[in-house]
């Protein structure tokens, strides 16, 4: 069923644009927070009911925030994208890899769970199961008390979001074929399609004690549904795409919603009107949104590689995600061709200074003639450790050549490929200037 357009709520939900976010709070507001350490664009951010922050990145990493420090839990082989509490002392990280990990956050003891042929990009949980979504279509199912995974098929593209509903007794997942189901998990089988949009879902959010869904597409729409029917409740479609995030607060009485474009908009759900509207990123989308335990608080990721904690009552006065100025968003025909291949390929995992701080790749400092895989600060892939492959011109080439996942199988580096013999030639002379070992200054 699709759902139907709401003029007057966008029109009143446009207005109210401008409208203070009404009284504050009796305690007083949280303060603006950043959360520093990362070493790449942060993809997802969970807070449990006890207020512990967990963050997902494309570093590979899962950050554990205790007070602002980190604490860093390594264990996946590509970029992180999602990071779920399943109690406060164990959490749920999905990846890139195509996996799960299980956390022991007291220990940092790891369990795997695999089974998925493409990258996992959510997740959810109910008392007895958590769900994972991913890019090969399918939905992942497994037991919180161990034991295999079983999947269940049907979407004809990318899972893209999921929530259970009813005890754990049905599951609503959103997709890029543009359909929102709901499947019958006792059953294993798909119940009905509550939504059936022109474009991919990307995002949904469900209050089921209020009975609403709200979801978010590729194409910049945000509905609200009633949760049984489909009926339209409200549109808060505005002018900006894709929607990347939603998140509710703990009782329900807001909902925020991140674009493409760096926005977020906060909405009160009593009457569906938008309350504030923030540019939070200069440059960039916003990947995640989650509220504190009090509702009072937002916490938000993007390109940036620090998660920025905003008070909701005064969203419009704080600083925002300082995103224009980052390397991999320069502009192309400001640079020679050398650089801008790097730009392009190489600068969003690798630093060209000494220390990989972090990065989902390791530096490139004094990289030719350097074995493969023996920087001491970075958690290589088999392939690479021990490899007799040396860092030449000659192997450069060949990378980018034949494609890192050819040239060398079963590294971590992305699948891509500089097809132009001249465009690698420029990369490689780029490279061989910038990584030379700087001399000492006296």
């Amino acid at each position: 069923m699709t759902a139907l357009r709401a003029p007057a709520l966008a029109l009143a939900a446009l207005a109210a644009l401008q409208a203070p976010l009404g009284p504050a709070p009796a305690a007083a507001e949280l303060p603006y927070l950043r959360l520093e350490g990362h070493g790449g664009p942060v993809m997802d951010v969970a807070v449990s009911p006890e207020g512990r922050v967990a963050t997902a990145s494309f570093d590979n990493a899962v950050g554990l925030w205790e007070g602002g420090t980190p604490r860093w839990h390594d264990g996946h082989a590509a970029a992180v994208n999602a990071v779920l509490f399943l109690s406060e002392s164990e959490a749920v990280s999905a990846a890139d890899d195509f996996d799960l990990i299980r956390w022991d956050l007291a220990t940092g003891a790891a369990t795997r769970l695999s089974g998925h042929r493409g990258k996992v990009v959510a997740l959810a949980a109910s008392e007895r199961l958590i769900a994972s979504a991913g890019w090969d279509g399918v939905i992942g199912l497994w037991p919180r008390d161990g034991g295999p995974g079983r999947f269940l098929s049907g979407h004809d593209g990318p899972v893209n979001d999921l929530a259970f509903a009813e005890g754990g007794a049905v599951l609503y997942s959103a997709s890029a074929d543009g359909s929102l189901r709901i499947w019958d998990l006792p059953a294993g089988t798909e119940r009905a399609r509550l939504v059936e949009h022109g474009f991919g879902l990307n995002e949904l959010v469900i209050d089921e004690a209020a009975g609403w869904l709200a979801y978010g597409a590729v194409d910049g729409v945000t509905r609200v549904v009633d949760l049984a029917t489909g009926a339209a409740r409200a549109d808060l479609t505005l002018d900006r795409r894709p929607i990347l995030a939603l998140a509710r607060t703990p009782d329900g009485a807001r909902l925020a919603i991140g674009d493409g474009e760096g926005f977020i908009s906060v909405v009160a759900t009593d009457r569906w009107s938008i309350e504030g509207d923030f540019r939070a990123a200069t440059r960039g989308p916003i990947w995640a949104l989650a509220f504190d335990p009090s509702g009072r608080a937002l916490y938000a990721a993007g390109l940036d590689s620090a998660v920025h904690r905003w008070p909701v009552e005064s969203l419009s006065d704080q600083p925002q995600m300082q995103t224009g100025d980052m390397a991999f968003l320069g502009d192309p025909e400001a640079m020679p061709n050398g650089e801008r291949q790097f730009k392009r390929k190489c600068s969003i995992c690798h630093t060209l200074t000494p220390g990989s701080a972090r990065r989902a790749g390791p530096s490139l400092y004094a990289l030719f003639g350097r074995p493969a895989g023996s920087l001491s600060d970075y958690s290589y892939s088999e392939a690479l450790t021990g490899s007799e492959l040396v860092w030449e011109a000659a192997t450069i080439d060949a990378l980018f050549d034949q494609g890192p996942a050819h040239y060398i199988p079963g590294t971590k580096m992305p699948m891509q490929r500089i097809t132009g013999a001249g465009d690698r030639a420029d990369l490689i002379a780029y490279l061989r200037r910038e990584t030379a070992p700087k001399k000492e200054q006296p």
